[in-house]
């Protein structure tokens, strides 16, 4: 009993935490032209913050027109999530329509939650505490945000028009930590800036996309970011 309230613990924790991103979510939705009510469906239905972040990034830069772009964006970033349900399939158990539950609330932090625990029944726990008190508290806090963001009125004049782009660069920013990773932001921004003044919106962050993927699958600096980490590991094990 004691392990599994502190499982609980922990759930909750991350639940707290990763809600409170909602009502910036919210707000730089509606800021990005989006009405209240297609805001909340797309918590609902997305729900999976980094895919959303870069859907309302794409879509502010360039409107209707930007809107498929915008999708592949974020199906580009969702890609992670079938990975996600691979790991998890085994821990959530069950029939098939438990799976097709589960996969809404396979993200992130629920897979990282229920991985961290030993025991099968505890990464259950983990895993559903985890995936659906975010659900709730992501889709209330987004509403909130996006009433807030609509009662603010013209995002220009409070400077939220490059609030999304920002948002999304902070949710990349600590995941920059390995030269092979800063290699891979910095060839994708420099494609994206180059051919943001010839393309329609939205097609520059695909190809740079599409870039991202080619530099890292050669993995160049990540092979000596391995190398120069092994002495450390070597010294660890000794």
């Amino acid at each position: 009993m004691t392990a599994e309230r502190e499982v609980w613990r922990e759930a909750l924790g991350v639940v707290l935490a990763t809600s409170a991103y909602g009502i910036s979510f919210g707000a730089l939705a509606v800021a990005s032209g989006l009405d209240v009510w297609q805001t909340c469906v797309l918590s609902l239905l997305m729900f999976t913050g980094g895919s959303q972040f870069a859907f309302i990034g794409v879509f502010a830069s360039g409107g209707l027109a930007a809107l498929p772009s915008a999708i592949a964006s974020a199906a580009l970033l969702g890609v992670r999530n079938v990975a996600y349900g691979m790991r998890m399939s085994p821990v959530v158990g069950g029939g098939p329509w438990r799976r097709a539950a589960a996969a809404h609330f396979t993200i992130d932090e629920s897979t990282a939650v229920a991985i961290a625990q030993n025991d099968p029944r505890l990464r259950r726990v983990g895993f559903w505490v985890t995936g659906v008190g975010i659900f709730v508290g992501w889709n209330l806090t987004t509403l909130i945000g996006a009433l807030v963001g609509d009662v603010l009125g013209d995002p220009k004049t409070w400077g939220l028009d490059a609030a999304a782009a920002a948002a999304f660069l902070a949710l990349l920013w600590p995941r920059l930590r390995q030269r092979q990773a800063v290699a891979v932001g910095i060839a994708a921004a420099v494609v994206a800036a180059a051919l943001t003044p010839f393309l329609m919106p939205g097609l520059p962050v695909l190809i740079a996309a599409l870039v991202a993927i080619a530099v890292g699958w050669f993995n160049w600096l990540g092979r000596d970011d391995a190398a120069a980490a092994s002495p450390v590991t070597r010294e660890a094990d000794a």
